[in-house]
This record gives structure tokens, C-alpha cells and sequence, in this order.
């Protein structure tokens, strides 16, 4: 796949075969019955009104819609496509923008597309489901207030090294806007000897002698994948002893390294790492594009996970749909307790009478469920 932008529409003369213009998100990304919209096969009145946003959709669907109806084989509804992207109104954009459930393309489109619009931008840059490679392409170029969203993003900074590198080169951030974000990277344990404000960083930081020499960096992600395999999510279980080893190698690992390790290492790694003492390498992790079901919900039961690690895993949808997930939060004392209370009215029956017998949980939570099996009990009593 490729986050480029839509390929250039070929002369009206000779129409391109329609693999020419093969949309790099598949057609399952929306809901079953919107798929007749954006179908290279269908009638062109049928993806024509796709087109023109006029088809029934959610936000987040039209979005989605539009940028596979780019890659239309027709010129004119790719045409039409674009410019409805461009004209959507702030109801459809302010949700669909912020909703990380959207493909990564088409994220990644949209930003290439408002990214002079600082109110789009921002939503685009702290959605997580936003690829970085995209922002990266905008932090060069774009305003001081997009910028300083895009250097207050620390895990992107730490990930994707090339959006520090870009935001040295945009002429209109302010130079104290670079100097903080170069101190954090190099703190954070990033060296680009091809930027300047980092050398500086480095010397303001380290004294003269780090200018051409910095500080040894420790084990890279790329090197302990290689050294121990855990870059491959189909790996046997570790033996103890390599266990043991990977352990040590992440303990000498900068902040950066550990966070790209977070992102491209397996379960293997991604169990040591969600315990990390820093903040944004356990946040690197369950923000993993390779995190599973089963991680989330052990982070769920845990009752020493980091605060953020809970937030995250509440504020997602799709995961809270997943009925273990939602039992466990409201069990785990360290969930706050509007939010545990709000999942407890969702939950059986069975599990409320539990929760109401169960001293583990937190006070309020068995209190509440006492009430509420009282109340359902009420009616028996009266029928007696």
C-alpha cells in the first residue's frame, strides 16, 4: 500500500483500464451495504452520487467513501470526489476527523489535504489512527500553531524521527519551538547529524565535546529484532534465559529506541515494555499496531497498569464492545469511577450480582450493584 495521494487523471481521450487506478484501501473498510457506492463495477449514477456525498453514510464513512471514489476510473467522479472532500461541512468533518477507526490513508489523505487549516489539522495530528509518515509531510511547511500541535506530540516525535527533521526545516516555527523539541529528542536519545538545531541541542545539553561525538545511544529496536527475533509476531514462547536477555537489552535502550522497539516488536517485547516506568513507551505499545485483543484485556485486569494505559483502552470503541475488556475495567480499581460505573449498567445480570458479593472491587462499584440487584428484585417481592 502507499499513502500517496490519488493518482493524476489521464487524458479524457483514452480511458485507463481500472486497475490503473486501484484504490489502495479495500472496499471492506465500509459498512457492507455502503460498498455499492465506491464499486468500480457498479452503474457511475450509483458512484457519482458517492461522489457528491449524497449517499446515506457516517462521517467517518464518507470520508472513506471519497478517498477510494479518487481512485474511480472515471475522471469526472474522481474529480467530483476530491472537490467534495475539499467542501465536506465541520458536522461531517469534526467527527470523522477525530474517529481513529478510519484506514490510516485516508487519515493521512485528508491531512495532506487541510493541513492550512489549523482547527482540521489538529484533530488530524492527535488522532492516533493518523500515520506519520503524513505528518511528517506537513511539519515542514505548515503554520506556527499546526507546528506547536506537532511538536507537543512526543510519541510521534520519538517514532518517526523524520517529523523532528521537517519541523527544523519549516521557516515559520519559531526557533524556542525547535530548541525544545531538539532538547527533548536528544534527551530522549535521537541523533540526526544531519540536522543543525540538533548538534546545538546536543551541546547545550551535553557540553562542546557532543557536538561531533554524542552520547552512545545503547542497543537499537533493528538491533535487538535481529539479535533475538522479536520481530515476528508468529515466534515460538522465549526461553528464560533469552528472556532474561532481551530484558537487559531494553534496560540500556533510550526512550527512543524503546519506542520504536514498541512499535515493531512482537508480543514478546511489547510484555516488557508495557511495564516501562516512562510514560510514553507503555502509551507506544497499546498504541501498537500490532497490539491483540488478549494484551488489551490482561492491561484491563491489571491492576498496576499505568493510569494512561486505562484511559486509552476506555476511550476506544471498538474495544469496549469486547464484553471481557468492559467487565474487567469496571472491576479494576485503578478506572475511574464514572467511568466504571457507566460500563457497570451495561453488564449482565449475573456479573452485576457478582460485583455486588465481590470485596476485591472498588466500594462504589459494589455498593452500586448491590442497589441495582435490589431494584431488580423488587418486583418478586411484590408479586409474593
Amino acid at each position: 500500500m502507499s499513502d500517496e495521494a490519488p493518482p493524476a487523471a489521464a487524458p479524457a481521450a483514452e480511458a485507463p483500464p481500472a486497475e490503473t487506478f486501484a484504490c489502495p484501501v479495500s472496499a471492506e473498510a465500509l459498512p457492507p451495504d455502503k460498498r455499492k457506492f465506491v464499486d468500480p463495477k457498479a452503474p457511475a449514477p450509483l458512484r457519482s452520487m458517492g461522489a457528491k456525498g449524497l449517499a446515506p453514510m457516517a462521517p467517518p464513512d464518507m470520508i472513506t467513501a471519497l478517498f477510494m471514489l479518487a481512485y474511480d476510473p472515471d475522471e469526472k467522479i474522481r474529480d467530483t470526489a476530491v472537490a467534495t472532500a475539499a467542501g465536506l461541512a465541520d458536522r461531517v468533518l469534526a467527527p470523522a476527523l477525530r474517529e481513529e477507526r478510519v484506514p490510516p490513508l485516508v487519515l493521512g489523505w485528508f491531512l495532506d489535504l487541510f493541513w492550512e487549516k489549523d482547527a482540521y489539522a489538529e484533530m488530524l495530528i492527535l488522532n492516533s489512527g493518523t500515520p506519520d509518515e503524513a505528518v511528517a509531510r506537513v511539519a515542514s511547511k505548515c503554520g506556527v500553531r499546526t507546528a506547536e500541535i506537532v511538536a507537543g506530540n512526543q510519541l510521534r516525535l520519538l517514532r518517526h524521527e523524520d517529523i523532528v527533521r521537517q519541523l527544523a526545516l519549516n521557516p515559520s516555527t519559531e526557533g524556542a519551538l525547535i530548541d525544545g523539541v531538539c532538547d527533548f529528542s536528544v534527551r530522549s536519545g535521537l541523533v540526526l547529524a544531519d540536522v543543525p538545531q540538533m548538534k546545538a541541542a546536543r551541546v547545550r545539553l551535553y557540553g562542546p565535546e557532543a557536538a561531533e561525538a554524542p552520547p552512545d545511544p545503547g542497543p537499537t529496536a533493528d538491533s535487538v529484532i535481529a539479535e533475538l527475533g522479536v520481530g515476528e509476531e508468529s515466534s515460538a514462547p522465549m526461553e528464560e534465559g533469552k528472556r532474561l536477555t532481551l530484558s537487559q537489552r531494553i534496560m540500556k535502550m533510550n526512550i527512543a529506541e524503546k519506542i520504536k522497539l514498541a512499535t515493531k516488536g512482537n508480543k514478546e517485547a511489547r510484555s516488557i515494555l508495557i511495564r516501562d516506568s516512562n510514560k510514553l513507551v507503555a502509551v507506544a505499545v497499546i498504541r501498537s499496531p500490532r497490539i491483540t485483543d488478549g494484551e488489551v484485556l490482561m492491561q484491563a485486569n491489571n491492576k498496576t497498569a499505568q493510569e494512561e494505559i486505562l484511559r486509552i483502552i476506555c476511550a476506544d470503541r471498538e474495544w469496549t464492545k469486547m464484553y471481557p475488556v468492559k467487565l474487567a475495567l469496571v472491576r479494576n480499581p485503578k478506572v475511574p469511577q464514572a467511568i466504571g460505573m457507566r460500563f457497570l449498567s451495561t453488564l449482565r445480570e449475573t456479573d452485576v450480582k457478582n460485583l455486588a458479593r465481590d470485596r476485591n472491587v472498588p466500594n462504589v462499584i459494589q455498593m452500586t450493584a448491590r442497589k441495582m440487584v435490589a431494584k431488580k428484585d423488587e418486583p418478586k417481592k411484590e408479586e409474593k
